[in-house]
């Protein structure tokens, strides 16, 4: 299996892994040969990255870290407490969040025994889910990197089920922002964009009066968009006087934001998301927090096709734990001459390094 651009697949291509929607319903199912109408109708979804089978790499694997049920169980608790929200028919919307957190509680477990289950990297590929709203999932994926990056730093289970709630409710004063606002298919005006950073306080404001909840749950919300050197919102924080949750969600939220597929832009690679955060290191973000990230999330996904500082070329099969930037490639080509497939283990060839990335499919 390798990961390759929609664009650039030709009719024929089998289908490496299944596309749902957001119904958890099945769009596409894996094994199904592509067709010019298919491959159409994926870009025309959003789908700009996906999973396709070759007999070079048919022994590839994605692991899913979460299991579909409980992801399509969280983005369903998501939906219907944020919905309830922005429907002005509710007097109260701490109370909407009050009656959910419980089961916010819940799901924050049941994701952290999922995470703990193996030692596994962390690897979200929004690619094979198709959502109507950005939000929900957002607010799920930045909840699971949230929560990879605390169990790197040895939070207490107590600290990560806070820190996963802060997490998954981060966004939640996006649901007083404008809808047309919220949901523009292209680049916001300055007068727009001033709106949509009101969510911050808005969502400190809706969750500080929540009874249920830790007041450090509506922190995140209010510091999620600050930066280390104080050129963040809404009031401008600086440092230390950004908690540490702050620090760790503002890292899981500018990664997934800029990872995941948009109306108006198309998804980066892990790889270059992590990039993005490291040219903000010790400015922007905190470094020993993307350290912690970098160590716990794949940033070469499963299937990426690679090209080494030697020239040679090949797959992405396996990862290294806590070595994200060091897998182990299925080399395909050496010198530019098609090989005989083998498995080479880049955390035992330290002085070759990961060049380039290509998602173009190519019939090696």
């Amino acid at each position: 299996m390798r990961l390759v651009e929609t664009s650039s697949i030709v009719e024929g291509a089998v289908l490496g892994r299944t596309i749902y929607n957001e119904k958890g319903q099945v769009l596409l199912n894996e094994g199904v040969q592509l067709n010019n109408k298919l491959i159409e109708l994926l870009m025309i979804k959003g789908i700009h990255h996906i999973h396709i089978q070759d007999d070079k790499t048919k022994d590839i694997k994605f692991h899913e870290k979460i299991c579909p049920k409980l992801r399509l169980e969280a983005i369903g608790t998501i939906e219907s407490t944020f919905k309830q929200i922005q429907d002005e028919a509710f007097l109260s919307n701490s109370f909407v969040i009050e009656k959910a957190s419980k089961r916010y509680t819940e799901l924050i477990r049941s994701l952290l025994i999922e995470l703990k289950k193996d030692d596994e990297l962390l690897a979200l590929m929004s690619e094979v889910y198709v959502y109507d709203n950005y939000i929900f999932t957002h607010s799920l994926n930045v909840t699971m990197y949230s929560l990879a990056i605390g169990m790197q730093l040895k939070l207490s289970q107590k600290e990560l089920e806070t820190l996963g709630l802060g997490a998954i409710l981060h966004d939640v004063g996006k649901m007083k922002i404008p809808e047309h606002i919220l949901l523009k298919p292209g680049r916001l005006t300055l007068e727009e964009y001033e709106e949509v950073k009101k969510h911050a306080e808005e969502g400190f404001h809706l969750l500080r009066n929540v009874q249920t909840l830790p007041l450090l749950v509506a922190h995140c919300a209010f510091q999620h968009h600050e930066r280390l050197n104080g050129t963040g919102y809404p009031r401008g924080i600086m440092g230390n006087d950004i908690h540490e949750f702050g620090k760790i969600i503002a890292v899981a939220d500018v990664f997934d934001a800029v990872t995941s597929n948009r109306v108006y832009r198309q998804a980066m690679l892990p790889h270059e998301g992590l990039e993005i955060l490291y040219a903000g290191s010790n400015t922007l973000f905190d470094s020993k927090v993307i350290e912690a990230f970098r160590q716990s999330v794949a940033i070469y996904p499963i299937g990426l096709t690679v090209e080494l500082s030697d020239g040679r070329k090949g797959v992405v099969s396996r990862q290294n734990i806590g070595l994200s930037e060091r897998p182990i490639v299925r080399i395909l080509q050496e010198n530019g001459a098609e090989v005989s497939p083998y498995d080479l283990d880049l955390r035992d060839e330290l002085a070759i390094v990961i060049r380039n990335c290509d998602t173009t499919f190519k019939n090696e």
